[in-house]
């Protein structure tokens, strides 16, 4: 009778390990699919942005050039050349730092899982 109930406990203790690891990966891919959506609309937003601006910039490079074409045209382009290198290193930096700060990647699941690690060492 003592087998019987310790291979029904058994059974009962891989049933929820399984039922754990199973929501454990729903909310994985959960994770994932946020991350992938978040990550492809920023990217787009981020292309079309660098696209746009970047043409705005150099409309507005002939333009100053265009203007200046008699008097300082060499003056002109330096100028603008230190203007365009000087916002590219900043932006540069602050990607950098943005990166630095980006929150974990499954950071929920991480914590569920540490969650499960206590409860299961108890």
């Amino acid at each position: 009778m003592s087998q019987e109930n310790l291979l029904s406990s058994i059974k009962g203790l891989a049933s929820t390990g399984a039922s754990i690891a199973q929501t454990r990966l729903e909310l994985l891919s959960l994770d994932i699919q946020i991350a992938r959506s978040k990550f492809i609309s920023l990217l787009v937003m981020i292309i079309s942005a660098l696209f746009f601006l970047f043409f705005g910039l150099v409309m507005l490079a002939l333009l100053i050039v265009i203007y200046s074409w008699e008097t300082d045209r060499m003056m002109a382009l330096g100028l603008l050349t230190a203007v365009f290198l000087s916002v590219g290193l900043i932006l540069a930096f602050l990607i950098t730092q943005s990166l630095r700060k980006m929150p974990r990647l499954f950071e929920a699941s991480i914590t569920e899982l540490a969650k499960d690690r206590e409860a299961l060492s108890k």
